[in-house]
């Protein structure tokens, strides 16, 4: 099991000292699902780009912490007591997501040339080279970079290579898709060029499914979706947490997805901080009294 902790959180934004985090303490358990509401401006999105790593923002107090157990990624990573918490803050975006720290973003990205087969296929070697970097003894290290040498390009070598090898992987993506209820054709379109907004969306999903992290944080994965869409991408965040165990953070504006994605836990954020938390019932008062009440109560004004 993972726990990703966030301690006093404060961050602002890299270049002007625009403060919009000011002192979140949350914590997500895997297996858990929190949905993450609030009016606009009030600090999710940048939330989720902290725990990422994004070089946007900057963090100026506060501390962001994953806690893993020993067999968290199988019986390949020993994982020694001295690696059981990491500071995320310490760590490049890379190397935090080999962790098993995921975010799906809100615009996905459209990138013509790379097909979405070749695209995940190598986001998995990748994390699962980064996390055996990550966990591998300091001896081993030396003993492996004494060996290497510089005979072949780096740029040669079997197009199969990677611990997933192609036709491993068209399995594993086969049965993702299928349980997304994805059309296989999407697998050689494109990485989200000509997407539907729905369809990235979808997508983002897809890919956390591929990687299987700990912690999944979804920033508003539900805007612009249609109700089909909407049922497809929940029921893929459903078997995150059922299936993989997953931990998942839902950055949220509408109680619309949490009639499908049933959270264990609902907080609201406001001016920078966790204002008020609750259960299942706080998405349904937002719903209905709006986030006004919430301040009211946080500052104590009629």
């Amino acid at each position: 099991m993972a726990r990703l902790e966030l301690r006093n959180l404060h961050a602002e934004v890299a270049e002007g000292d625009e403060k919009i985090l000011e002192g979140v303490d949350l914590e997500v358990k895997s297996g858990e699902i929190h949905a993450l509401m609030g009016p606009n401006g009030s600090g999710k999105s940048t939330t989720a780009k902290v725990i990422a790593g994004h070089p946007e923002y900057e963090v100026t107090e506060g501390e962001v912490l994953l806690h893993l157990e020993e067999g968290e990624f199988g019986d390949e990573i020993e994982i020694d007591e001295d690696q059981r918490t990491w500071n995320l803050l310490d760590l490049e975006p890379n190397e935090r997501a080999a962790l098993g720290v995921f975010l799906g973003f809100q615009y996905p990205a459209e990138i013509d040339g790379v097909t979405m087969t070749n695209f995940l296929r190598t986001a998995l070697n990748a994390k699962i080279e980064e996390r055996e970097e990550l966990f591998e003894d300091e001896d081993a290290e030396e003993e492996e970079a004494e060996d290497e040498g510089f005979e072949t390009s780096p740029m040669e070598g079997p197009a199969d290579d990677g611990d997933v090898g192609v036709a491993e992987f068209q399995q594993i993506l086969q049965e993702k898709m299928e349980a997304l209820d994805m059309d296989e054709k999407f697998a050689q379109r494109y990485l989200n060029a000509g997407f539907s907004g729905g369809e990235k969306k979808q997508n983002e999903v897809l890919q956390a499914a591929i990687l299987e992290p700990s912690i999944a944080v979804l920033d508003e994965i539900d805007s612009g979706l249609d109700i089909d869409r909407l049922q497809d991408v929940s029921n893929g965040i459903n078997a995150l947490r059922d299936e993989e165990g997953t931990g998942v953070l839902q950055i949220t504006h509408y109680q619309r997805i949490l009639d499908y994605v049933e959270p264990d836990h609902v907080h609201v954020m406001i001016d920078g901080r966790i204002a008020k938390s609750g259960g299942p019932e706080l998405a349904e008062q937002l719903e209905d009294k709006g986030y006004d009440w919430v301040r009211d109560e946080v500052y104590g004004t009629a």
